[in-house]
This record gives structure tokens, C-alpha cells and sequence, in this order.
């Protein structure tokens, strides 16, 4: 593929039959980044993520005075832990649309000594993060949001975190909860996080809490309502994996569901730390079969049936499932996803708007989505809304419906810059 081309077509397939292992975890990539920065003596990353979300979080760990080594060709990172101390005494960092660089930085810069501004692209502009904001304040952190408006860009005058207990809605995204967790050890006194509402993508405070329990410090989860970590603790330096990305698996799995072939992804399992992988229940409720191993998991497509499903755990997977129902027998109804609204894009308007534009009968909720599959498709030309998930998505409605062009396929470059060459990769003549 030519570099930063307006569209992409996407080709018929046949069924696939291929394995494939994505690139490493971007979830767990920027954990570990993370941990590492804060321990103490040296780590050795593997099977890094090379894209936009890790290289920005990277970039903004030097910007504090961290060393981070980066070989791409390798997928490692060498990261020397400053001890929980931030040598900075300022910096102002760029995050682009990097919700989780942006909400666990901000989080981690409340444990330096001086003033740190935290800002990203226009869509970050308008992605609220009030509610972690305030958390900090009650933790002993003096820090707003520069317009008043909830959103970044954010300013941290850190003077180190007290620590104590504090409330933090659950309702918008749970890296806000995440980056608490992270930075928690390095209080004056314990972190007891009360989750106000229903706690959303739970699986990923459980990765978060996996990744720091790994680097050497422990905290306690009661019912996704309370959370506490000891002060204190300290992580320490060391090698290690990071699995490849559940939610980049979806869309080969994916391709095998809508094709009626077959892919295996290695190095994943149901132990994974990734709650994507249960991707895989979802296509299994439609029909598919899927087996696993220690170190894999194969799906095979099947006649697929329509499925009402809630998908709060796993709703960066909600665009590929969309994608999927169009090929089903009876509708879709995907439910408990409002907070995807606040994603790079309002997913669930713009998974709605483009499965219109392909012919399908949709029926949005403020919550999630109907979809009615229907006898036939147009082609179309797909908006991306620069969503790395919406353009990795569609392209999968392409192997079944002719004529379907990505717009701006170049934002996959956010998490997974070289999907379309491994997509086609895996494909069979029609």
C-alpha cells in the first residue's frame, strides 16, 4: 500500500485460512511503559507496540525525564525507572489522541515536584476527563482542566500525592481508575479508589492491576467498588512479555466469521490478560465455532445468526461485532456502551451512519445499536472519522460487499500501522 493514500479498496475473499499473531498488546504496552518508568533499576520490554499511542507515551516519559530506549525492529523497549521520582520540574507534553497516554500521565505527573501541562489533538480536546481531575484534587493534587471545561488540555502542579480516599465515577472510562492505580504506590499514605456508578470496561482495570502486581506492588479490588493500594510499595525493574493485541485479533477473527474460513491468532488464550479475547463468545453466540489452546485460539466461521449481546467489558470490539451483523440471520441488538460515545469518535453515531451507507437498517440507542442485516449491499466509500477501529472494521465488510473504499486508512497508524498489509495478506480469491 502507498504511503498515506486517501482510500483503500478493499478486495472480495474467499474463505481465509491463515494464522497470524498481531503486534504486541497497546493496552498493556502503555501499562508496562508506565510501571517501568516509575521502578526501580531497569526494564526490558518485549513484543512492544510500535504505533502512535505507544511512541507518544514514550515520547512524553522522556519529556519527564525518563530514559526510554526504543529499538521498533526489535519490539523492545530498555526503560530506566526513576524511582517513582519524576526528574522534570516541568514539561509540557503533546498526546495526540491518546486517551490512555493522556489519563495515566496525569495521573503520574502528580507525583513530580512542578507544573505539567498534559494536551492532545482536537478530538482529545473534547474528551472529558473532569472526572479524574477531581479525583486528584481530593488526593491532595492541585489540578484543573485550562478552559474550565472538563476537557484537556490539563494542568498539573504537582507537589507529590497525600493519598487518601476519594470517589471517581466509573460511568466514562476506566483509565481514569487506571492511571490512580498506577501512580498509587508512590503516595504519602494509602489509595482507596469508591467507584461512583457502574464501573465501565472492567477487564482493563484487571489488566491494570495484572501489569502492576507483575512489576512488584499489589493492590485489592472489591466488587469493581473499591479499590486500595498500600503506600509505600515500589515497583522494581524487570524483563518483561507483552502479549499481541486481543482487540487487533477481532478483526481476523472476524474476517474468518464473515468469510466462512478459519484463523488462528497465537499467543493468546482465555488466561489472557486482554478481556477482548471474549470477542471470541460473541462469535461463538452467532454460530462460529471456536477452540482453543494454551497459546492460541482458532475461529471458524459458521452460518452466522443474530445475537443480543452486552458488550460494556469488551466495547472497543463493538465496530467489529457491528460489522459482523450485517452477514447474521436476524438482527443485532449490542447494548451497554453508551461511554463509547467519548471514544476517538461517538462510535456508536458512527458505526450507525456508515452501516446506513452500506444498506443496512439500523436503529441507534443512546446505549447502542440494532442492526437488521439485509438481502443485499451497496458500495460505498467508508468515513474513518480518523477511528483506527472504524477503518479496521469496515474493511472487513469488504471481503464480502463489493466496491467498499477506507477513507483515510492511514489512521490505523494509532495502534496498528501495518493492518492492511496483513489483512491482505490473509486473503483468498473470491
Amino acid at each position: 500500500m502507498k504511503e498515506n493514500p486517501e482510500f483503500v479498496e478493499i478486495p472480495l475473499s474467499g474463505p481465509v485460512d491463515a494464522v497470524v499473531q498481531p503486534p504486541g498488546s497497546k493496552s498493556i504496552t502503555n501499562r508496562a511503559l508506565v510501571c517501568a518508568a516509575l521502578a526501580e533499576g531497569e526494564s526490558l520490554l518485549t513484543g512492544v507496540l510500535d504505533s502512535e499511542d505507544t511512541q507518544v507515551m514514550m515520547e512524553a516519559l522522556r519529556r519527564l525525564g525518563v530514559r526510554v530506549e526504543h529499538d521498533p525492529e526489535r519490539r523492545e523497549a530498555r526503560v530506566v525507572g526513576c524511582g517513582g521520582k519524576i526528574p522534570a520540574r516541568s514539561a509540557d507534553l503533546y498526546l495526540a489522541n491518546s486517551g490512555t497516554s493522556l489519563r495515566f500521565l496525569t495521573a503520574v505527573c502528580s507525583l513530580g515536584r512542578g507544573r505539567f501541562r498534559l494536551d492532545g489533538n482536537a478530538r482529545m480536546r473534547e474528551r472529558p476527563i473532569q472526572d479524574l481531575v477531581e479525583a486528584l484534587n481530593c488526593l491532595g493534587v492541585k489540578a484543573w482542566t485550562e478552559y474550565g471545561n472538563g476537557c484537556p488540555p490539563v494542568i498539573v502542579e504537582a507537589a507529590g500525592l497525600s493519598g487518601g480516599s476519594t470517589e471517581i465515577s466509573g460511568e466514562i472510562s476506566s483509565q481514569f481508575v487506571s492511571g490512580l492505580l498506577m501512580a498509587a504506590p508512590y503516595a504519602a499514605a494509602d489509595v482507596e479508589l469508591v467507584i461512583r456508578g457502574d464501573l465501565v470496561s472492567k477487564p482493563y482495570v484487571d489488566m491494570t492491576l495484572a501489569v502492576m502486581r507483575a512489576f512488584g506492588v499489589t493492590g485489592s479490588n472489591s466488587h469493581y467498588q473499591r479499590l486500595h493500594v498500600a503506600a509505600g510499595q515500589r515497583y522494581q525493574g524487570r524483563a518483561y512479555a507483552i502479549e499481541p493485541d486481543a482487540s487487533a485479533a477481532t478483526y481476523f477473527f472476524a474476517a474468518a466469521a464473515v468469510t466462512g474460513g478459519r484463523v488462528t491468532v497465537t499467543g493468546l488464550s482465555w488466561n489472557s490478560l486482554q478481556g477482548d479475547v471474549a470477542f471470541c463468545r460473541c462469535l461463538e453466540q452467532m454460530g462460529c465455532e471456536v477452540t482453543a489452546a494454551d497459546d492460541r485460539l482458532t475461529v471458524t466461521g459458521k452460518p452466522l445468526r443474530g445475537i443480543s449481546v452486552d458488550m460494556n467489558a469488551i466495547s472497543d470490539t463493538v465496530p467489529t461485532l457491528g460489522v459482523v451483523a450485517l452477514f447474521a440471520q436476524g438482527p443485532t441488538e449490542i447494548r451497554g456502551v453508551r461511554h463509547i460515545r467519548f471514544k476517538e469518535t461517538d462510535r456508536i453515531a458512527a458505526l450507525a451512519t456508515e452501516l446506513r451507507r452500506l444498506g443496512a437498517e439500523v436503529e441507534e440507542f443512546e446505549d447502542g445499536l440494532r442492526i437488521v442485516p439485509q438481502p443485499g449491499y451497496q458500495p460505498a466509500a467508508i468515513h474513518t472519522y480518523n477511528d483506527h477501529r472504524m477503518a479496521m472494521s469496515f474493511a472487513i465488510a469488504g471481503l464480502r460487499i463489493s466496491g467498499v473504499r477506507i477513507l483515510d486508512p492511514g489512521c490505523t497508524a494509532k495502534t496498528y500501522p501495518q493492518f492492511f498489509e496483513d489483512l491482505f495478506a490473509i486473503l483468498r480469491p473470491a
